[in-house]
């Protein structure tokens, strides 16, 4: 199967996604990139089952039972065609490129709330164009909670960098935004997609022993020694039965 997907099968993806069905409220194409790589970073495997109904509805809602199977098998197709391509660029390279509003996007601000032009407003130049890719990675951390266990400073400068292109929640938010605008100023919309980025590929090494651990086969029954009877009943020892 091929990996990754073209720049036509990008827009016939964001088509796809602005399809589904209502109520259902689907992620757009730059929160889903961003959902995908805050599910591969996780400190666990997290199957395709349960990562991919939650890109149909932001309140966790399932498909209708008569959904358009056409429909969601192609968008099922292309979406994991994208989260291949992110994992073996994360993989191999250690980096990849995110899909982003362009700064500035007219249309884009046109079509946000008046509530998201508030917010979008109230951000930095340089993390505008970023947003809607952190929130759909914040919302990965809201489906799959496991980053918000991660011990250590590199793991949290890592999410501090994420999410400094987020609105302050708070006043533990704020100075941390601050201390981060000071050890590490960013002055242009490159260098903050580089700095995300380079995040991002922090958190995918720092958890990948978690994720790919291989759990030890543990033994369900005691072993049998050799000269101990045979657990098939036979009367015999176990060396001069099954053991033989």
């Amino acid at each position: 199967m091929a990996l990754d997907l073209t720049d036509a099968e990008l827009d016939e993806l964001d088509d796809l996604l602005a399809q589904t069905p209502a109520p259902l409220e689907a992620l757009d194409l730059v929160m889903l990139d961003g959902y995908l790589c805050g599910v591969l970073v996780q400190p666990r495997l997290v199957p395709v089952e349960e990562w991919l109904p939650p890109v149909f509805d932001l309140e966790g809602r399932p498909l209708p039972a008569d959904v358009d199977t056409t429909w969601h098998a192609r968008c099922a197709e292309l979406i994991l065609r994208r989260h291949a391509g992110l994992t073996r660029d994360l993989a191999e390279d250690g980096w990849f490129d995110p899909i982003l509003h362009e700064a500035g996007d007219a249309e884009a601000e046109a079509e946000a709330s008046p509530e998201a032009r508030e917010v979008l407003a109230g951000l930095p130049t340089h993390s505008r164009p970023l947003f809607a890719w952190v929130a759909g990675f914040q919302y990965a951390g809201t489906v799959f909670p496991g980053l918000s266990e991660l011990e250590g400073d590199d793991a949290l400068d890592a999410l501090d960098r994420v999410f400094r292109h987020l609105p302050a929640e708070d006043g533990e938010d704020v100075r941390a935004q601050k201390a981060l605008d000071q050890a590490l100023p960013l002055r242009s919309v490159d260098e903050a997609v580089e700095d995300l980025v380079s995040a991002v590929a922090t958190l995918w090494e720092l958890t990948a022993d978690d994720r790919y651990r291989v759990e030890p086969v543990r033994r369900v029954e005691p072993k049998v020694g050799r000269n101990d009877p045979c657990p098939c009943g036979s009367g015999k020892k176990f060396k001069h039965c099954h053991g033989a």
